[in-house]
């Protein structure tokens, strides 16, 4: 994998999904509460402090941070998208908040002097980022010393059905390879291991790893198929470039596959699990 090959796609990529996520913000934000409700606890921020958000996508999990901090603190809301930075930015403004700054940054190369934040959080932004350990070592670089970090990451694909049907079935049909050891993606970090190797080896302490179980609600497979299409940033773009026929042949496909998750109201839910992780 040529690096900065996967960064221009990634870029581009995650750009044309700020509008589904934007639209679908609420959804998103209710369906991984739980993760979010953990992120934020173990951070434990306060009063005046300034936190620094990676990956922030719509801007949501910081704003929870920024009404912890307070007028006298600051949230620095980060996405390498500026599509996504724009949503941030209309959502926080709907909200008044004055204490979140806006920032299109890359979390391998930012923008930040050393030693300026107080804590840093991100969730599910290092498993897709070219170099995590590059965007990790930043991390440490800008976090004051006794910081913490807490980050969340996607377990394996069998914990994680609601993306693995649909990534297998694209394989399935010849229009993705399957992933490559060691690739970034929604599964690079899946394993406690290699969690514990990156932050310890840039710089962080022994992390405390926690597991996070969820769901994936859908009303129905028209609703799935929205989300595949609109949000799944990779699966996505592979999804979008198919010719027509193909499309609904694999559309077809997906919903076979996904039979297992189907409700008897033909809603459909797919259980979830990530890593949450906290270090200093």
């Amino acid at each position: 994998m040529d690096r900065d090959t996967y960064r221009e796609q990634s870029l581009h990529t995650w750009g044309q999904m700020a509008p589904g996520w934007e639209h679908r913000r609420e959804w998103l934000m209710q369906m991984t509460a739980p993760v979010s409700d953990w992120l934020v606890g173990k951070l434990d921020p306060h009063g005046g402090q300034t936190i620094l958000e990676i990956a922030a996508g719509t801007g949501d999990l910081g704003f929870r941070v920024a009404e912890h901090v307070g007028q006298l603190g600051r949230v620095i809301s980060t996405d390498f998208a500026r599509e996504m930075i724009d949503v941030a930015r209309r959502q926080g403004r709907a909200r008044g908040l004055a204490n979140v700054e806006y920032r299109v940054l890359d979390a391998e190369s930012m923008d930040i002097d050393d030693d300026t934040v107080d804590g840093v959080v991100c969730r599910f932004g290092y498993m897709l980022m070219a170099d995590p350990a590059v965007a990790l070592m930043e991390t440490r670089r800008v976090l004051r010393s006794g910081g913490p970090l807490a980050f969340a990451v996607w377990r394996t694909a069998d914990a994680n059905p609601w993306a693995a049907v649909p990534g297998m079935t694209l394989v399935q049909r010849g229009h993705m390879p399957a992933p490559e050891p060691g690739a970034p993606g929604i599964f690079a970090l899946a394993e406690p291991a290699r969690i514990s190797e990156l932050v310890t080896e840039t710089g962080f302490g022994e992390p405390e790893l926690e597991e996070v179980a969820l769901d994936f609600p859908f009303q129905d497979f028209d609703d799935l198929w929205d989300f595949l299409v609109h949000l799944a940033g990779p699966l996505a773009q592979v999804i979008i470039a198919l010719p027509e026929d193909e499309r609904s042949a694999t559309r077809a496909a997906i919903e076979a596959n996904a039979e297992p998750y189907r409700n008897e109201d033909d809603s459909y839910t797919f259980p979830a699990a990530a890593w949450c992780v906290l270090t200093r």
